[in-house]
């Protein structure tokens, strides 16, 4: 069975619409799946207003990762089954959107100090009615002539610890797992690994995050090795959380990874996906 709970459409940082992104995970043959854009819940919205699906078909889940902070690093968590129009919710998101416009202001000035004028407002034609993010400043840089591909910007100026990464526009790792939870949502920490925390620091985010109301942790994301799989299984295993699995699917690339994950047995671990499964299904238990 296939099933993801970690993809991105035109509404953030992914290349397919909502629509095109519906119409590839049921061709795939996907059971349950859900589009979890950053800071946004138009990607599902749109995709539920195109999908109606036939008995026995894909099950679509109303989705979002949120950005976060949580002791000095970006966090993202993923919120599964929420009810979009819940007003706790709907305040976070346009307290986000706010933030996201600050940052994006903030990334400007950083980059117009190096030598490139005008980012913000390339940035924005960029993204256009989707999320505005650094992969829209790199997308202008690309297009001006800047650099020669959006990776090469990212390594140069807006990846990780370089001048166009700012983090202090994101509301704090308790205060989204809380949003989640109000509007009756799981809230799953989304791809712990690619923090790349110390072992004990990443258990110190386990806790916290569990202690704040989450529920499960993701332990497959994208293209990762059995070893990572197992290791994060003994860690919700020993903080006793369901689980999580997803492609972070963006768009098609030979690094990256298809749409779709594939059910897996994970012996005493409950996945979350059993939420909206028959309850006749074991967990992990393929078919």
């Amino acid at each position: 069975m296939l099933i993801d709970f970690h993809t991105h459409s035109t509404a953030s940082d992914g290349a397919l619409s909502p629509e095109q992104l519906v119409d590839r995970a049921r061709s795939r043959g996907l059971r349950l799946f859900a589009i979890t854009d950053h800071d946004t819940v138009s990607g599902y919205e749109a995709a539920a207003a195109y999908y109606s699906p036939c008995d026995g078909e894909m099950s679509l889940v109303a989705g979002l990762e949120f950005s976060c902070v949580w002791s000095g690093a970006t966090i993202h968590v993923v919120g599964l089954g929420v009810d979009c129009a819940h007003p706790v919710l709907e305040q976070g998101l346009a307290r986000l959107a706010i933030a996201r416009c600050d940052r994006g202001e903030v990334i400007a000035e950083r980059l117009a100090k190096l030598g490139f004028p005008g980012s913000l407002e390339g940035a924005l034609l960029e993204a256009g009615e989707s999320q505005l993010g650094r992969p829209h400043f790199a997308a202008w840089m690309v297009a001006q002539g800047h650099v020669a591909d959006t990776g090469a910007a990212f390594d140069r100026y807006l990846g990780r610890g370089k001048p166009g990464d700012v983090k202090a526009f994101w509301p704090a790792l308790t205060e989204v797992t809380e949003w989640i939870v109000a509007a009756g949502g799981v809230a799953a920490l989304a791809h712990p690994l690619k923090y790349k925390l110390t072992r004990s620091k990443l258990q110190r985010l386990v806790v916290d995050f569990r202690d704040a109301g989450g529920q499960a942790l993701e332990v497959i994301n994208g293209r990762q090795t059995p070893d990572q799989t197992r290791q994060l299984c003994r860690l919700a295993l020993e903080y006793g959380l369901e689980v999580s699995i997803g492609s972070d699917f963006h768009r098609d690339s030979p690094w990256g990874p298809e749409l779709g994950v594939e059910l897996r047995h994970l012996g005493n671990l409950r996945g979350v996906w059993e939420r909206w499964l028959p309850a006749t299904r074991s967990p992990g238990e393929a078919s």
